[in-house]
């Protein structure tokens, strides 16, 4: 078992919702469980992974540069239980996450 953090730059004016959180995903083989919860991070954006498959810090850091740079987010925690996910399935599970977010807004 591997943990991964990240810190992104993020956008310092992004607004914040009181209680904007959502979970979507299961922690199993091939898949992975998304929580985005929007917080006062000073517009930054806040990445912990938990992963089963050790040694893809890079892979990860890639696909997590360029999800917060197509949305443009800031403000935003996420925390991720991978089970093995390939990056295709990693940048689904974060574009759904961030859909699901924005429909409580």
């Amino acid at each position: 078992m591997e943990r991964l953090e990240f810190r992104f730059a993020g956008r310092p004016d992004a607004p914040v919702a009181s209680d904007g959180e959502v979970l979507v995903g299961v922690v199993g083989s091939g898949n992975l469980e998304v929580m985005i919860e929007q917080v006062d991070l000073g517009g930054a954006c806040l990445v912990a992974i938990d992963t089963s498959i050790n040694g893809f810090r890079e892979t990860w850091e890639s696909v997590l540069t360029d999800f917060v740079a197509r949305h443009r987010l800031g403000n935003i925690r996420v925390s991720i239980n991978d089970g093995g996910a390939t990056p295709a399935v990693v940048a689904l599970r974060l574009d759904q996450a961030l859909a699901n977010l924005g429909k409580q807004r």
